[in-house]
């Protein structure tokens, strides 16, 4: 279903006008203009990263390989290393400002004791290898970066052509038999039309117009490349991402167990702690009014009443704490996820379609812990769905297959749903996050929206 929905929309954008006025503003966009600026910027930084790193990694293994000038060569590489994590920070500063695209630098390699301690650790700096490894292969990319980039001023060149024509040739005099070459885009440029009039300049315009316009396209697949080497290999490492994310979602388990604490510890000691209070101050005056034991009641009345009062408080504590077990352990879910989704599609104001994929075996239902996060993910996306979409019907949908659990919630709704936007979805992924989980989105301004949940079967 949410698939169908975002191949439906993909179609319908598609098919629209403004697909064709993209193709046409692509040369005035701000984006296009970033990304030529990366190619001419990126170009001697990666030439001189080239040159430099090749020349001190290959005088270094050369002087390795002999035995007097070992020692010098082992610096020669560290010393390589050293200097492609400079430049790879250049790198990414580039691509942030430039592009957008922001990656993660390494971590810096520890190292104790003394100096071949210290050679030992720079060597084996995995990170400096793969910075070395980019700056090597940047090069070629660079040149192809720095051909998309000449696409532009070719294209420049010729659309002015008849400007050209006027300017250059008609107030020297020179008009008469002149011929004025097209710049073709492509190496060689054999068979590129000449024009031999004004008239024919205009053919040479169309010409740079049409080069104008496939070279925002032309640039951005180059750079695409550059994007996946950026995030392959100036990055942090597979291992070292991973200990990362491990840090990072244990801080947010923590943080998240402290917040559920302190917000119990508030709700009993504002709630069910006071009205148990008053509980027993009733009980003790309705005590004083009955008398001593054996005695005469002393107010048969206003003891009643406070036993009554006594009860009412008893019930409303029983109703605080009962709710407060529910926002632990919802308890419809001991029956399963199938009912506990049933029972929130019952329950919205919303129409809701329901249809629940789940094995009812015990052995291969996901553990406690996952099933009561996709309860509260798709409580709390129905409750987006409710208050602020405006949608007219939704459709909740959860599969388990491939040792993961999938829960998609979808509605006809206004759009505009993501994350910092003040409908409990950052939440959302912090909770996700710490059982290795994932949150995707898809909501265009005007709809439809579409969020997936993707769970593993265990914490």
């Amino acid at each position: 279903m949410p698939h169908s929905v975002a191949e439906q929309a993909a179609g319908k954008a598609l098919g629209r006008p403004g697909a064709l006025r993209a193709v046409l503003t692509a040369p005035f966009t701000r984006r296009a203009w970033a990304e030529a600026a990366y190619c001419l910027l990126g170009f001697p930084v990666a030439l001189v990263g080239f040159v430099l790193v090749l020349a001190l990694l290959a005088l270094g293994v050369g002087l390795t390989a002999s035995l007097v000038g070992a020692v010098m060569g082992l610096a020669l590489i560290v010393l390589a290393l050293g200097l492609s994590r400079a430049l790879a920070a250049l790198h990414r500063v580039l691509a942030a400002g430039l592009l957008g695209e922001r990656v993660t630098a390494p971590a810096q390699p520890r190292s104790s004791g003394g100096f071949f301690a210290r050679l030992d650790a720079r060597l084996r700096d995995e990170a400096g290898w793969r910075a070395a490894a980019y700056l090597l292969v940047k090069l070629p990319v660079a040149v192809f970066e720095l051909y998309a980039a000449a696409w532009w001023l070719i294209g420049g060149f010729d659309l002015i052509t008849p400007l050209r024509w006027a300017v250059v040739y008609q107030q020297v005099g020179t008009a008469g038999g002149a011929v004025m070459r097209t710049i073709s885009p492509f190496p060689g440029g054999a068979g590129a039309p000449h024009a031999g009039s004004f008239a024919g300049t205009f053919l040479t315009a169309g010409i740079g117009a049409l080069t104008l316009l496939a070279a925002p396209w032309f640039t951005r697949g180059v750079v695409a490349v550059d994007r996946w080497l950026l995030r392959a290999l100036l990055g942090p490492g597979e291992l070292a991402q991973r200990v990362r994310n491990l840090e990072e979602t244990r801080a947010l388990a923590v943080d998240d167990s402290a917040a559920l604490l302190r917000r119990l510890e508030r709700d009993l000691h504002d709630g069910a702690q006071v009205r148990l209070v008053a509980l027993a101050m009733s009980l003790d005056m309705a005590k004083e009014r009955l008398g001593p034991a054996g005695g005469p009641v002393i107010d048969p009345e206003r003891a009643r009443e406070l036993v009554e009062i006594a009860h009412r408080n008893a019930g409303e504590v029983l109703s605080e704490l009962r709710d407060l077990s529910r926002g632990i352990h919802p308890p419809v879910l001991d029956e399963g996820l199938p009912d506990a989704l049933a029972t929130l599609a019952a329950r919205s104001s919303v129409p809701v379609e329901l249809s629940a994929d789940l094995p009812k075996d015990e052995s291969q239902r996901p553990t406690p812990a996952i099933e009561t996060i996709a309860y509260f993910c798709a409580a709390e996306l129905l409750t987006n769905v409710i208050k602020h979409s405006g949608a007219r019907h939704a459709a909740l949908r959860a599969e388990q297959r491939d040792e993961r659990l999938r829960l998609w919630v979808t509605d006809d709704g206004r759009g505009g749903a993501a994350l910092g936007t003040g409908t409990g979805l950052p939440g959302l992924a912090q909770r996700v996050r710490t059982v290795d989980g994932s949150i995707r989105i898809s909501s265009p301004v005007g709809g439809p929206t579409a969020v997936e949940i993707e769970l593993p079967l265990h914490a």
